[in-house]
């Protein structure tokens, strides 16, 4: 009964993530019969965690929701939840870059619709908001911000001190964070952008550091990895987003909670899994943070 934090991920790098970024790690426990779950135990603080992830290669809003229908069977004193990870971004509205943060101050779920006249279909998602107690540590947290520098790089330092072995989840070279114009398209049949158009590149002033940005906006999500940037632009202005994920709309109704996310591309068809492993750990590093 003393667990009321879940930590919610959907990848096994999100989860190590997290789990860095725990003081202390707990022994397990008995879990009710009917959960299926994987968990790790810890505390950041006086904040006791239940760290648990999505079953390997299942993403989406259903998946999200059995981890969470499950983890309150085991854990019923869980008061509140953060789902903490990767997305996709969307440049334009702020400045936006790889490995950036985005917290979100509601979530969406963006394909979820009725087909109206000439076969378009309307969006008729709700905006799902954070519990209060969240919204306001996070309010607390963007004051302080205010007038003092984030911990988040101070977290990844120490990190990397504890766990040397995560020199992946460093900061990659900002030569490798590149911006395409929403309607030119990344060759299928080309895993690498190295021989995409640089002609094509939107042209960008140079940050002054590495230090992620922390966004506040809201997040859009769905069943499917937005890989268009036209369609991306269009929901993003229909919701106001400036970023995308696969799983938190199937969470909010189960468990109520806070999305954090990693900025790890642009939403578009130029993907790589380069700047995944840094923006797990800029996100888990933002929720430590506020705990």
């Amino acid at each position: 009964d003393s667990y009321t934090i879940a930590w919610i991920c959907a990848l096994p790098i999100e989860m190590a993530a997290a789990n860095a970024m725990l003081d202390r790690i707990h022994q397990k426990l008995p879990l009710d019969a009917k959960d299926s779950n994987s968990y790790i135990l810890g505390n950041i603080g006086p904040h006791n965690i239940v760290v648990a992830c999505l079953p390997a290669n299942r993403y989406g809003t259903n998946p999200a929701a059995v981890v969470a229908t499950n983890l309150a069977r085991t854990f019923p004193s869980i008061k509140v939840g953060l789902m903490v990870g990767i997305g996709g971004g969307v440049p334009g509205k702020v400045d936006i870059r790889l490995g950036d943060i985005v917290v979100g101050n509601s979530v969406v779920q963006h394909d979820l619709g009725k087909v109206v006249q000439g076969s378009r279909v309307h969006p008729t998602g709700v905006p799902k908001y954070p519990p209060t107690r969240l919204s306001t540590a996070v309010s607390r947290l963007q004051t302080n911000h205010e007038y003092t520098f984030s911990r988040v790089p101070t977290i990844l330092k120490e990190m990397l001190i504890k766990h040397p072995k995560m020199i992946e989840y460093i900061h990659p070279s900002s030569s490798q964070d590149k911006l395409f114009r929403a309607t030119y398209s990344h060759n299928p049949e080309i895993v690498s952008c190295d021989s995409c158009d640089t002609s094509m590149l939107v042209s960008r002033h140079p940050r002054e550091d590495s230090n992620p940005v922390i966004h506040y906006g809201n997040i859009a999500s769905g069943n499917q990895v937005m890989k268009d940037a036209i369609c991306r632009d269009e929901i993003a202005r229909h919701h106001d987003i400036i970023c995308f994920e696969m799983e938190a709309a199937g969470l909010v109704d189960t468990l109520p909670c806070l999305v954090i996310r990693g900025i790890c591309d642009y939403s578009d068809s130029h993907k790589n899994k380069q700047w995944q492993r840094y923006a797990a750990a800029t996100a888990a590093a933002y929720a430590r943070e506020l705990l």
